[in-house]
């Protein structure tokens, strides 16, 4: 009789990278936010008590940040699973360093293997519109590098960028750069799966429904909402030499301490959100 592979018992997870990990525009009740990482988190701690999480992930980091800033960390907690996504933003830059940009992620890649049990690389998602036309070729070089190292060192690699469901518009906020509540419960789902565990939605990849496209008027002031709350600030980081990640730290690290830290559920039966986890260490 055939038998379905026991999912591996993983006890504990640090994400590292930018926003996309961090998980912006998916609002908790109490102002902070939950991404993919965080419903990860929780699913994973739902089936094996006494899991640990960290999220050291922050906003507008390139990649060259997060090597210095939260591999060496990382990697000290020794975790089962590490998941770093990094150097989209970098590809994003007017002038971008694609050669640097493989080297750094190559030193990281290097660095986490022997630190974790297993490390999880992504081909990120890509919103449909200009802004993926223009970027795509850089992207697509990033991709293949990702692939490159998996298979090399590896490490699993989620592919976010070939799923249809995540080009959808509708699967990203008003922003245009991060993805929903949805979306980010769908990327959970992708890692989920890579990881080895029974699917909880095998349709994550699906598309949405088809819907009637919004009318001129509704598109003009989307537009101007984007352009006035984003796109402006956004060039003016850019010009000023500024980041969206300046002055802050990943959720899970102290910076008084200058180490990061575990959470893990209060009650083991009933794990919750991340943000009801209470603090284990440094």
């Amino acid at each position: 009789m055939h038998k379905n592979p026991v999912p591996p018992a993983h006890s504990s997870l640090v994400a590292i990278g930018d926003s996309f990990t961090e998980g912006m525009s998916d609002l908790n009740p109490d102002g902070s936010y939950r991404g993919w990482a965080d419903v990860l988190a929780g699913r994973m701690a739902a089936r094996t008590p006494g899991f640990r999480y960290a999220n050291l992930a922050v906003r507008g980091k390139l990649i060259a940040q997060i090597v210095e800033e939260q591999v060496d960390v990382a990697a000290a907690m020794r975790p089962d699973v590490i998941t770093l996504v990094g150097g989209l933003n970098d590809t994003l830059r007017p002038k971008c360093d694609m050669g640097r940009v493989r080297d750094l992620l190559t030193e990281a890649v290097e660095r986490l293997t022997p630190a974790c049990e297993q490390l999880v690389l992504m081909r990120s998602p890509g919103r449909q519109g200009p802004v993926l036309e223009r970027f795509r070729p850089r992207m697509e070089e990033l991709f293949a590098c990702v692939d490159e190292l998996a298979g090399r060192h590896g490490a699993l690699v989620v592919d976010l960028y070939g799923a249809p469901s995540l080009a959808d518009p509708r699967m990203w906020d008003v922003d245009r750069l991060h993805l929903t509540d949805e979306g980010h419960r769908r990327v959970a789902e992708a890692v989920w799966q890579t990881l080895g565990h029974e699917a909880e939605d095998p349709e994550w990849r699906t598309p949405l429904p088809a819907t009637p496209p919004p009318g001129w008027a509704a598109r003009r002031i989307a537009d101007a909402r984007f352009t006035k709350q984003y796109l402006l600030p956004w060039i003016g980081r850019r010009l000023t030499g500024r980041s969206s990640g300046d002055g802050r730290t990943g959720a899970q690290f102290s910076a008084e301490l200058g180490k990061a830290f575990w959470v893990t559920p209060t009650d083991d039966t009933n794990p919750g959100p991340v943000t009801d986890w209470r603090r284990v260490g440094p």
